[in-house]
């Protein structure tokens, strides 16, 4: 019997296998389902120890660096354009399929480059990848999980957004050593046939089966996700009470009706502000930042850099164990506080830096510490709200527009980042994103509502009432 048809067969008869044997059923689908976010985390990351080296190999100019860096921002808007319509119509479960294969062709189109326009291809083909797996990882997560422990399962693709991009700098310093940058990207390719494969054997999700019609396999899927000692019963029923309310195919001017209005304003508002408060261009600085602190070699510096990704992970891990505990909201609104204050504290480092070797080292822990409260706040809770406060029947779309919005802010930054260092200096460059982080917690008090322990028709059904 092959693995499709023993899959099979657990949907057609859910009772035919053990309560034990569904569970780890389940932690191996998340498993497999965050490889989307390891891999948006690496090769997000990875290109900034192989441009060390594309650079010298390609006679790439300043300005041409920055567009084989910043090239995979725009294939990523990309993809996350398509990315809502695509799994609304075809299913979460197909497109997370093909972005595994996204992921492997890119891979090695920018690993076998022997010219620019190709390694320029294969970055283009990764980004809109990397589009594909920001919006549809944390979507399908949610869609799969029970309500008590949802803000845990997909906090799970944060974490793994994180591993991603400590992996991607510990590969780079292994293959610095000789200039192997076609490693550095070529091993992309390997995760990304993994999430392929492991999305052929994985069921689509229980609401989308339901939202297409289809709630005898969306009843298996759940009895098969929740075990055999778990009653469905109420989570199919308020399934079939959002069908009966809303199940259907819409246009896109859905997104502006007043029922999806407010959370399409929650949604990408907290798009704009996780990157304009500065996360990439305080990531993209680290190595200068601690050369700053006297750590003089190149190597070290990238090391150092590492140890800035094991603060990532490690406060994610922190995040993912509170954020089904203190809410949604809590974790948000102190992380933008930490965040605001380390901010401040990296401007004037930068500002007195000169009359004291020890405040060179008060910037890079400000650097590690902004990093630590991002990693418990505005990372890992966007994406998760993202994926529950969007009514069902625009829930893709919906995340869609939010992560379009959240890559092409992280485009526009990553451009005007140089440019403000010359017009405004360090100091005030960082001060201004400390405004910002300032403003993104007044509109986080004002609008973002919380999610915690709540099924997503419940939150669906409160959005209908409180629309006038």
């Amino acid at each position: 019997m092959t693995v499709d048809q023993t899959n099979s067969n657990v949907l057609q008869n859910p009772g035919s296998v053990k309560s034990g044997e569904r569970q780890m059923s389940f932690r191996l689908l998340v498993v497999i389902a965050a490889l989307g976010g390891l891999l948006f985390g690496y090769d997000t990351g990875v290109i900034s120890g192989a441009l060390l080296f594309i650079r010298t190999e390609f006679d790439l100019s300043p300005t041409m660096q920055g567009v084989v860096a910043g090239i995979a921002l725009v294939g990523a808007a990309l993809g996350a354009a398509f990315a809502g319509s695509l799994s609304d119509r075809f299913g979460r479960r197909l497109v997370l399929l093909v972005t595994g294969i996204v992921f492997v062709v890119g891979a090695v189109v920018a690993a076998i480059a022997s010219t620019t326009a190709t390694l320029l291809a294969g970055r283009v083909i990764v980004g809109i990848g990397i589009g594909f797996a920001s919006m549809l990882t944390p979507l399908y997560l949610a869609e799969v999980a029970p309500a008590e422990n949802r803000g845990a399962l997909v906090s799970l693709n944060q974490l793994a957004i994180t591993c991603g991009i400590l992996v991607s700098y510990l590969v780079g310093y292994v293959f610095a050593q000789g200039g192997q940058w076609r490693w550095m990207l070529g091993l992309g390719a390997l995760p990304g046939a993994i999430l392929a494969g492991g999305m052929l054997v994985l069921p689509e999700t229980p609401r989308w089966l339901a939202g297409h019609g289809r709630l005898e396999d969306a009843e298996a899927v759940l009895h098969q996700l929740r075990g055999g000692v778990h009653d469905v019963a109420a989570e199919l029923s308020e399934l079939r009470t959002d069908l009966r309310r809303e199940g259907r195919l819409v246009s896109w001017r859905e997104l502006l009706s007043p029922v999806v209005r407010g959370p399409l304003v929650v949604g990408v508002g907290l798009a704009i502000f996780q990157q304009i408060t500065g996360i990439n261009t305080v990531i993209y600085f680290a190595p200068v930042i601690f050369q700053a602190a006297g750590i003089s070699s190149a190597s070290s510096a990238i090391l150092a850099t590492a140890g800035v990704g094991v603060v990532n992970v490690a406060m994610t891990v922190v995040a993912i164990r509170l954020i089904d505990k203190v809410g949604r909201r809590a974790l948000l609104m102190s992380g933008l506080i930490g965040m605001a204050v380390c901010l401040v504290l990296l401007g004037l480092g930068f500002a007195l830096e000169s009359s004291s070797a020890s405040l060179g080292w008060l910037t890079a822990l400000s650097l590690a510490a902004y990093v630590g409260f991002f990693a418990i706040g505005l990372g890992p809770v966007f994406w998760l709200l993202i994926s529950e406060i969007f009514p069902l029947y625009v829930r893709g779309r919906g995340m869609g527009v939010a992560t379009i919005a959240n890559w092409g802010s992280n485009l526009l930054v990553t451009v005007t980042f140089l440019e403000l260092i010359v017009v405004l200096g360090r100091p005030v460059t960082f001060f201004f994103y400390a405004a910002l982080t300032g403003i993104a917690y007044v509109f986080t008090w004002l609008q973002v509502p919380e999610t915690n322990g709540r099924s997503l028709e419940a939150i669906e059904a409160d959005l209908h009432r409180s629309t006038p």
